[in-house]
């Protein structure tokens, strides 16, 4: 598992790099395959290649994993692969190469893999917006889902995730000399600024609904009343009630100043994957591991748009560790294997249901 995980962070896969990713696509492929034999299938999107694997017969359990990472071409240069006091660190270990490879390990130790299908995406840390079509195929004809992104804290299951989105609120004004004629002009920013205190309030942090204004942008010079200005707004919620509920606000937002007009782009991309969806397949590996936890989080994953369709869902399956994203990414060594032989328990019970 350890060369296997080397192989994959040794090759850089950042999302949108379509020439990176079409690399990476292809040692995900060659790892398949020479674990689990059969043909791994390159499928070409606008937004870099997936990688199918299935190992033949009724479809039953989706294995659901991606290969594009955060992390720009150079950061291996700077943080190598690396394995020393129990950790193995690089970019990806964590999100979620390490996943992948204990997947796949894990199937490898199984003498009956009918039923059994892989889909790895290249654009899940970009939104998915090429993958969801063929994630919510498969899922549906396979009828439950294991996602192997990185466990929670302790090693947890992710037992539900928030939906997740963003909006981009665009203020156009009226440009003019902020010395000579500043009246003249129809301030942008002071729009966004309206916008932004508007868009805060929309948070229901009781039942999970936060808004959260991110980035903001706006003028040219400092002399010029600016004329157009964006704000980025971060949006997680736990209901899909809440979903439409956030989605109407934005679309209602007007503005403050005359001559002011707003733009709203975005939405809720990623709907709610709640705990009910996880339920019978966390009995599951329970069972098969005791003591086990798990949790509902705040961040999204490809799990959210399979257990919104209504199959069966179980997260965090991947690597123990943490850092993800962040430059102190790190997966436990020691843990590969539980984590390896807990997948090739789960499909084994579901192989069986």
């Amino acid at each position: 598992m350890i060369e296997d995980l080397r192989t994959l962070v040794e090759i850089e896969s950042p999302s949108r790099d379509l020439n990176a990713l079409t690399s990476s696509a292809k040692a995900v492929a060659a790892v398949i395959e020479s674990r689990l034999g059969g043909q791994a299938v390159v499928i070409e999107s606008e937004a870099g290649p997936h990688v199918h694997w299935a190992a033949g017969g009724d479809p039953k359990v989706l294995i659901l994993g991606h290969h594009d990472t955060v992390f720009p071409l150079g950061t291996l240069e700077r943080r190598p692969f690396l394995v020393e006091d129990g950790r193995a660190t690089g970019p990806g270990v964590f999100d979620m190469l390490g996943g992948l490879v204990q997947a796949v390990h894990g199937l490898a130790t199984l003498d009956d893999r009918s039923g059994v299908e892989i889909l790895v995406t290249a654009d899940e840390e970009v939104g998915s917006r090429s993958s969801r079509a063929l994630i919510e195929e498969r899922a549906l004809a396979c009828g439950a889902a294991l996602v192997m992104e990185g466990a929670a804290d302790g090693g947890a299951l992710k037992t539900g995730r928030k939906g997740c989105g963003t909006f981009q609120v665009s203020v156009t004004g009226r440009a003019s000399h902020a010395g000579l004629e500043p009246a003249a002009g129809v301030n942008a920013l002071i729009e966004a600024a309206h916008q932004v205190l508007d868009i805060a309030v929309l948070g229901r942090p009781g039942i999970g609904t936060t808004v959260t204004p991110t980035v903001v942008s706006a003028g040219t010079l400092d002399n010029v009343v600016p004329a157009e200005a964006t704000v980025v707004v971060d949006v997680r919620v736990e209901s899909a009630d809440e979903k439409e509920r956030i989605e109407a606000a934005f679309a209602a937002l007007t503005p403050h100043l005359d001559g002011a007009e707003i733009t709203v782009q975005g939405g809720v991309g990623r709907p709610p994957m709640p705990e009910s969806a996880s339920a019978e397949l966390f009995a599951v590996a329970r069972q098969l591991l005791p003591g086990l936890e798990g949790t509902a989080v705040g961040g999204g994953s490809d799990g959210n748009f399979t257990a919104a369709l209504g199959v069966p869902t179980l997260d965090g399956l991947g690597a123990v560790g943490g850092g993800a994203h962040a430059d102190h990414e790190y997966l436990v060594v020691a843990a590969m294997a539980e984590r390896a032989n807990l997948v090739a328990g789960l499909v084994k019970a579901v192989q069986n249901m």
